[in-house]
This record gives C-alpha cells, sequence and structure tokens, in this order.
C-alpha cells in the first residue's frame, strides 16, 4: 500500500519520502493531516476510486504507526460497510506493506482537498472519542465527485466495484432484520415492511422510516424500545405509551439537546446507538415524528437474516399513502379527508389548495428503494 503525504503530513511524521515506487491505483492513497477543534485528523483518499478513510485525534505516538492505523480504520470502515471479513484480509494482503511517499500529482492533490473541504462540512459527524472515524468516513465517501468531463462518481460504489473484481465474487454479508413499521392512523392501514443491516445506527433506521413513508426533514422524531414480557399501565399522552402496554425501557433521541428533556428512562443518543445492540432481543419499539402531530410508527422485528448480502436497506412491500405534514396529526388528517372528499363542504376550497401544496405522499416501492439505496 502507497500512501502519497502532502508536505504537512510528511513534516508530522519526520520521514523522508521514499523514492518513487510502482503502484497499483487500488491499493494507493492520497493523505493530509488537518487540525480541527484544536486535534489533529488525517485524511487519505484512494486514488482510484477517492473512497476515504479519516482518524482524529492523533497524538505523535500515533503518527509513527500510522500505516497500521490507516489498515485499522479501513478494516473498521468496511466492516461498518457490512463487507465480508475473508474480502478485507485479501485486499489488506493485497496491498502489502504501507510505504509513504510525497504527493502524487496536481489532480490527486485537488481531488484529495476536495475530501477535506467536504470533512469541514461534515464536522458535526466528528466523534471525539474514537481514533477512527467511521460515520464520518462513510459520509465523505458519499460525496457525489467529478471525475472527468460530465461523469460523476459515487466513491463507495467504485470501491465496491473495484472489490468485486478484486475477489471475483460477492463481497457483503452481514445481519440483517426484517421489521414491519405501521402508522398509527384511525381507519385505515399504513405500513412498510422493510429489511436494515443491524450495523447500520438508529439515526439510519430513522432515514429508512422517513423515505419509507416520505416524511420530510423539518419535524423532530425519537424511538421507544420495549420489553413485551412486562406490561406497564401508562397514561395514552405519556410519550412513551405503547398500545399494547408494553414497558418503555429506553428511549433513543436525535440530538444532544433531547438528552437535557427530564424522562424516566435510560436515553441515548441515535448516531451511537446500532440496532444490533437491542436487536433481536428486543422485538417492539416505537418511534414518533413530529412532536406537535405526533406521527406513531410501531416497529415489530419479525426475523433475523444471517447472511444478507447487500449493504444498503430494502423495503419489500408497503400499503397506504402517508398524511400531509403538518395536518394536525391522526385527527385533523381525518378531518382534511372527510372535507377533501365533499365538494359541499365549506370548506372545501381553502382545504384542497391547502392540500395540492402539502399532499399526501402516495406509496412508490420503487422509488422508495431507489431512495434507500
Amino acid at each position: 500500500m502507497l500512501i502519497h503525504c502532502s508536505k504537512k503530513l510528511l513534516d508530522e511524521l519526520k520521514i523522508k519520502p521514499d523514492p518513487e515506487l510502482a503502484e497499483e491505483p487500488l491499493f494507493s492513497w492520497s493523505a493530509h493531516v488537518l487540525t480541527i477543534q484544536r486535534k489533529k485528523m488525517v485524511v487519505a483518499v484512494n486514488n482510484l476510486n477517492r473512497y476515504a478513510v479519516i482518524l482524529y485525534g492523533l497524538k505523535a505516538k500515533d503518527f509513527k504507526r500510522l500505516g497500521e492505523l490507516i489498515k485499522d480504520g479501513l478494516r473498521e470502515i468496511w466492516l461498518a460497510e457490512g463487507i465480508k471479513e475473508d474480502v478485507i484480509e485479501r485486499y489488506l494482503s493485497a496491498a502489502g506493506e504501507v510505504n509513504f511517499t510525497k504527493s502524487k500529482d496536481r489532480s490527486s492533490v485537488s481531488r484529495l482537498n476536495r475530501a477535506c473541504d467536504f470533512v469541514y462540512f461534515l464536522e458535526e459527524y466528528i466523534d471525539p472519542t474514537s481514533l477512527i472515524n467511521t460515520e464520518l468516513s462513510l459520509k465523505v465517501s458519499r460525496d457525489l465527485v467529478g471525475a472527468g468531463k460530465n461523469k460523476y462518481i459515487y466513491p463507495y460504489r467504485e470501491m465496491f466495484k473495484e472489490l468485486e473484481n478484486l475477489t471475483d465474487g460477492r463481497i457483503f454479508g452481514t445481519e440483517a432484520v426484517q421489521l414491519k413499521i405501521s402508522l398509527k392512523l384511525d381507519d385505515r392501514p399504513c405500513w412498510r415492511r422493510v429489511i436494515v443491516p443491524l450495523n447500520n445506527t438508529f439515526e439510519e433506521l430513522h432515514e429508512v422510516i422517513k423515505y419509507s413513508f416520505g416524511w420530510g426533514y423539518q419535524h423532530l422524531h425519537t424511538f421507544y424500545l420495549y420489553n413485551p414480557k412486562i406490561k406497564k399501565k401508562l397514561s395514552p399522552n405519556h410519550p412513551a405509551y405503547h398500545e399494547v402496554g408494553y414497558e418503555p425501557i429506553l428511549n433513543i433521541v436525535g440530538s444532544p439537546e433531547a438528552l437535557l428533556v427530564p424522562i424516566d428512562m435510560e436515553r441515548r443518543l441515535e448516531q451511537q446507538a446500532k440496532l444490533l445492540e437491542y436487536i433481536p432481543e428486543v422485538t417492539h419499539l416505537k418511534y414518533v415524528y413530529d412532536f406537535g402531530d405526533n406521527w406513531e410508527h410501531y416497529i415489530e422485528v419479525e426475523k433475523v437474516i444471517r447472511d444478507y448480502d447487500t449493504y444498503h436497506p430494502v423495503c419489500l412491500e408497503g400499503e397506504g399513502d402517508t398524511p400531509p405534514e403538518d395536518v394536525g396529526g391522526r385527527s385533523g388528517y381525518a378531518e382534511y379527508l372527510k372535507v377533501i372528499n365533499d365538494p359541499g363542504h365549506p370548506d372545501y376550497r381553502e382545504i384542497s389548495t391547502w392540500g395540492q401544496m402539502n399532499e399526501r405522499r402516495r406509496f412508490d416501492i420503487e422509488m422508495v428503494n431507489r431512495l434507500l439505496k
């Protein structure tokens, strides 16, 4: 593996670059060191496809073993992608010993700078508790980048293609869970059946639900996990209320500010909690979107899939359209449907005009799966 280092990184490493070495593009990377929030970060980008590995909080001792850390980072990030361990080891073995040399050329430097700029844009995703910044690396590798005249690529997809060519076979193999997610409405079904890799975070599950039902970004959300073996009588007005009466055991929230709101149960941030930490032991969950309209989605774990052969969630089937945003919750939606289905209603024109700007999300499984991919 050949690492083309910026001058700043070479100075940090306190080494002279190796002379020009023969290289294979798939095993060639460009790297730079940044200082963000008063801590040092190394951004490494593959020269063939611009896949990213990001390390954060490096100290002097870490730079002495930077090659080892980049390999460890790649291993951890690819495991998070759902790539099989034997595929990862095949790449690392073929890449060989790490050697450091100077920056490759102006084009490679420009591409590395693009990745570094995107890191600054995604600064909120930096994990100060981990040397290997897996989530940030995954997001940078999903940036649509230019690759020549009128050509654009997603680095992660290009890397997957190269790994398939390298191994001449299937590269994914991870556990996944099949979920049925039902939006609670008064008198009509609205549900989706999805498969989600268990190494996904609850933040990613939020994205799955958002795309599956067509919700937007403008409202807050939260998750509740339940113990179905214990019943606990809660008021229907309690935020963790479950229609079957299960005991809530954990609240997973979307922002650090939400941790400050008092509640009588343990809380975690969704970015830091993975599904595999709780599923399949936890089989019943609730997702609430928009604390004003209070759209409750009841989630049931149907089965665990032991060898899931893709890297992204999939929607298998579903039924029912999603209500418009800000319609006023279940009661408001029922009233909305009553009015727009009665041209003689005195509020018909006003509500119909509002509905044209805030229409229901029609369930389109092909569109849902394009978004999930």
